[in-house]
Order: C-alpha cells, then sequence, then structure tokens
C-alpha cells in the first residue's frame, strides 16, 4: 500500500507517493536525487545523513518518509544559491574542515542547526552539538573552527 505526501524541500513543494517503509533518506537520494545526504551506519549514529526538518536536525536514515507529509526539508543541495555557497559552506572551505568530503554534508547541517538555536555557541558547545555526526578524517578541530568562524562573523 502506498501513500501520497507533500513536503517542501530547499523551499520547493514535492508531492511524492511512496511506500511506508521506505526511510527519508532513501526518498531524497532515490526519488528527489538529493545525494548530499550519505548513507552511513543506517542506524542513526553516524550522522552521514543528517538532514534539517522543520528547523531541527535529523538523521534522515531512521525516519520514515510518510511521517513527512507536511513537513519543511533542507538538505545540503538547498543551502546554495546557485554559485553563492552559504556561509557554512564557505567556512568549512575557508578553515580546511573537510577531507574525504563523506561526514561534510552532515557537519554543515549540524552548525546550520546549532547557529539557528545558539548565536554564540562556546566551542565546548559546538563539540556536544555535533557528537553524534563522526568524521574519520579530520580530527573535528577544523570543524569546529569553521562553525566557530561562522557565529563570529555574524555576531560582527
Amino acid at each position: 500500500m502506498v501513500k501520497t505526501i507533500q513536503v517542501k524541500v530547499n523551499g520547493y513543494v514535492e508531492k511524492l507517493t511512496i511506500a511506508p517503509n521506505r526511510t527519508l533518506l532513501d526518498v531524497l537520494r532515490e526519488d528527489l536525487a538529493l545525494t548530499g545526504a550519505k548513507r552511513g551506519c543506517e542506524a542513526g549514529e553516524c550522522g552521514a545523513c543528517t538532514v534539517i526538518v522543520n528547523g531541527r536536525p535529523v538523521n534522515s536514515c531512521m525516519i520514515l518518509a510518510v511521517e513527512m507529509d507536511g513537513a519543511e526539508i533542507l538538505t545540503i543541495e538547498g543551502l546554495s544559491r546557485g554559485t553563492q555557497l552559504d556561509d557554512m559552506q564557505q567556512s568549512f572551505i575557508d578553515e580546511f574542515a573537510l577531507q574525504c568530503g563523506y561526514c561534510t554534508p552532515g557537519m554543515i547541517l549540524m552548525g546550520k542547526a546549532l547557529l539557528a538555536e545558539n548565536l554564540q555557541p562556546t566551542e565546548e558547545t559546538v563539540r556536544e552539538y555535533i557528537g553524534g555526526n563522526l568524521c574519520r578524517c579530520t580530527g573535528y578541530e577544523n570543524i569546529i573552527k569553521a562553525i566557530l568562524a561562522v557565529a563570529a562573523a555574524r555576531k560582527g
């Protein structure tokens, strides 16, 4: 049995007919060709699939897509405007906060979500907030610097 839902993804309304057992990650990647959210552990432990739903970061591998009816979803693809990168994306480049890039979309969205809640986070707050997102390459230091740099620039 399939269900039709309507969601707003990156500012665009999408009407989707989906099976009830499909995850949000599956629908984003397979139906909408939004592949920035990565398939990692598929158990909600690594954060590679992080997207923002109704203003809150979520592991898209752990949510059924049918539960998203009426939701507003932001993926990494929705941050930039044409060739203009979002300030968090640019900060990750400027601070050398990525290596292989697998965790980067989730980390950037976690940074965006944190700054939406807290305009002046401490280093400890950033560390705690991104604690559910794993990176095997960078050692986290430059990721933390990138998020704090955006906070400092906005405080300005």
